[in-house]
């Protein structure tokens, strides 16, 4: 729902940050989910637009009027209390703390697994002739897999990671599912966990995930595009 270059209004929900980072995606899905009207201003890190707003120059960074916000969980937290629609952290004390249970995992233990160690060794090839590090890439194998094998038994049960409900969990998952897919391993590990790969198959069906889907740029997998390490 965001809108074309060019058509901005100071009331509307300003997303900045590059379309192609995960974290981007996150929120501007948290946003297509409550059906909020947004706008996408494209910025790399560190630039002016961006260092406004975070300290450390990272994406996304969000304007609403005079509200200014950094950091992803904090950008979805603020769109989900503030807009009407579906609700993407349960209201329940029970509910809310596991969806941010899954959110604390995913940033500090799934998305560097399965992206900065293994995804970026095919990004950014340390091996020789510039290819990919295969003993590198063989040392993350196992924590890989146990986490998919984590990820497969969770959303067994209902097809959500949280309740019976779409959440921002599960919009916090589907980003990294996506990009560790783009590499042949992970593409295997994902497709042979039963329960997984219909869980992802499903909601990658879902419209705030089909209008979001960032460009795929990414060197080394889609591409020749050359871009920071950072913005995954």
């Amino acid at each position: 729902m965001h809108a074309k270059t060019g058509e901005t209004t100071m009331q509307r929900v300003q997303i900045i940050g590059a379309p192609f980072s995960s974290y981007v995606w996150i929120v501007r899905m948290a946003l297509e989910e409550k059906q909020v009207p947004y706008d996408l201003i494209p910025e790399r890190m560190h630039s002016a637009e961006v260092l406004a707003i975070h300290p450390f120059g990272k994406i996304p960074v969000m304007r609403h009027g005079e509200v200014t916000l950094c950091e992803s969980k904090a950008i979805a937290t603020y769109i989900d209390r503030t807009f009407a629609g579906p609700k993407l952290i349960p209201e329940d004390a029970h509910g809310a703390a596991e969806v941010e249970q899954w959110v604390s995992l995913v940033n500090t233990a799934i998305d560097p697994c399965l992206i900065r160690n293994y995804i970026f060794s095919y990004l950014f090839p340390k091996g020789a002739d510039g290819k990919p590090d295969r003993a590198v890439i063989g040392t993350v194998l196992p924590a890989m897999q146990a986490q998919i094998d984590v990820l497969d038994r969770a959303v067994a049960r209902s097809g959500h990671l949280v309740g019976d409900s779409f959440t921002l969990a599960d919009i916090y998952v589907m980003p990294v599912l996506e990009v560790a897919q783009r590499a042949p391993e992970g593409r295997e590990m994902v497709q042979s966990a039963k329960h997984l790969a219909a869980y992802f198959a499903r909601h990658a069906k879902r419209p705030s995930y089909l209008a979001t889907f960032p460009p795929r740029r990414h060197p080394g997998l889609d591409g020749n595009a050359r871009f920071s390490r950072d913005v995954l």
